[in-house]
């Protein structure tokens, strides 16, 4: 079926050493902690925190390690309020970055975000100034090595289950679903017993800009890095093509 797919870094995220793996989880928490407030600590009575749940767990986050979340959002000494904010900003060669961040200090996210794009000769805009070149899409991200089923019967699945797409990558399928409709079907192909390498609500460019001097490269490579680094950035999404290592 027709679509593009640029979420193979989730794969190379996968194999992050452990600074960067407890960085991961650190992000973990804090969702886990808004899902709890916002629906309570029972995974099988809120759908938001079983679909973060199930995140985690595609994130190779240990299952004590989730439990310990749950119980310390739940725990009367969890009086950590997070906020969620959105930013939106330009790198260099006219690349579009929305940043989605759970904080408790909303000038030093903003801060930080700001530097991030100062240092790569970006700069952030208004809201809306990038949004409305993205869709708001559910992502699920099946690996081909991981999943024993055939394309066409793995399709026939995913559509059956409330699919919207499902598109076969060289590594990866890549199942999208409206918003609304997410929970059900990562539900139900989780019931199939189908490996989830990644799945979440993503904001999806409608189309992506190819980059091809050196220079700009970099200073974008440089505003998403730092992002990245933020514990307060829990969502990078860009329209850059960014190229495999092996196109450069």
């Amino acid at each position: 079926m027709s679509g593009h797919n640029k979420f193979s870094n989730i794969k190379h995220k996968k194999e992050a050493n452990d600074a960067a793996k407890g960085k991961i989880f650190t992000k973990m928490g804090r969702e886990i902690a808004v899902a709890v407030k916002e629906g309570g600590p029972d995974v099988n009575n809120n759908s938001k925190l079983k679909d973060i749940v199930a995140k985690a767990k595609a994130a190779n986050m240990p299952n004590d390690t989730i439990e310990r979340s749950i119980k310390k959002a739940a725990g009367e000494g969890a009086n950590v309020d997070y906020e969620a904010v959105t930013y939106e900003g330009h790198g260099p060669a006219g690349v579009s970055i929305i940043v989605e961040g759970l904080t408790d200090n909303r000038n030093r996210t903003a801060s930080d975000v700001k530097a991030a794009f100062s240092k790569g000769d970006g700069s952030l805009g208004t809201p809306g100034s990038c949004s409305f070149m993205f869709d708001e899409k559910g992502v699920i991200i099946i690996d081909k090595e991981e999943c024993e089923l055939e394309e066409d019967d793995l399709t026939m699945i995913a559509l059956d289950a409330g699919a919207d797409d499902f598109i076969a990558e060289d590594e990866d399928y890549v199942v999208y679903t409206t918003p609304d409709g997410f929970h059900e079907v990562r539900e139900k192909l989780e019931a199939e017993g189908i490996p989830m390498l990644d799945a979440d609500v993503k904001m999806v460019p409608q189309n992506y800009v190819d980059v091809t001097d050196p220079e700009a490269v970099k200073k974008i490579r440089r505003i998403l890095a730092l992002l990245e680094e933020s514990d307060d950035v829990q969502n990078v999404y860009t329209n850059w093509n960014e190229p495999d290592d092996d196109e450069e």
